[in-house]
């Protein structure tokens, strides 16, 4: 154990035994959050991952093409479009990927294209690393462990509201319409702040 000054030092040891991962151990993380990408890179880095990222489709697909990868974590939401995209070329390149789904919305709809796409799994923004590294290394058809802190209600119903609204371009009475909710009532949830 490393020491400073008189004081030890407890470093977490996060890689994996040999045998815990597999001899292909290539991810790619697609995700137009800079900050967070860079977290996740260096998080998944230290678990024994070879990872490589992009920013957006178009730069997902180009490190798809170069050299398909064995794992995947793909954001729904990227500057250039649909991640979904990302997962479309990604099983046609190589169908045996493990492809992780992210995202800020809570959308069922979107989670069933990506499954049907071929993502193993679908956690909620922002993910943690032991999560993903979990939802990667799951054996096949093993049913995902619930999350250690899941979204409220409220968060959930927020982020339903958020993406319906940039769904309609951020128009609010059409949002109002289409939730069959008041447009004044709508406008106060949108002025708020996003619920824990």
């Amino acid at each position: 154990m490393p020491e400073i000054g008189r004081y030890s030092v407890v470093t977490e040891d996060l890689s994996f035994q040999k045998d815990e991962l597999p001899e292909d151990r290539s991810l790619i993380i697609v995700d137009d959050d800079r900050p967070f990408l860079q977290r996740l890179a260096r998080a998944m880095e230290l678990r024994g991952f070879e990872v490589r990222s992009a920013h957006s489709v178009a730069e997902g697909i180009e490190l798809i093409r170069a050299q398909a990868p064995a794992f995947a974590v793909v954001d729904m939401r990227l500057e250039d479009g649909n991640g979904l995209d990302v997962i479309a070329e990604l099983t046609r390149v190589r169908p045996d990927t493990r492809i992780i789904v992210l995202t800020g919305y809570g959308n069922i709809a979107t989670a069933v294209s990506a499954v049907k796409l071929g993502a193993i799994d679908y956690l909620a923004k922002p993910a943690d690393a032991d999560d993903v590294t979990d939802a990667l290394l799951a054996p096949h058809n093993a049913k995902a462990a619930p999350p250690e802190n899941p979204m409220s209600a409220d968060r959930v119903r927020w982020e339903h509201i958020q993406r319906v609204y940039e769904l309609c371009n951020r128009n609010v009475s059409e949002t109002a319409r289409r939730l069959n909710m008041h447009r004044r009532t709508l406008q106060r949830i949108l002025a708020k702040r996003a619920p824990k």
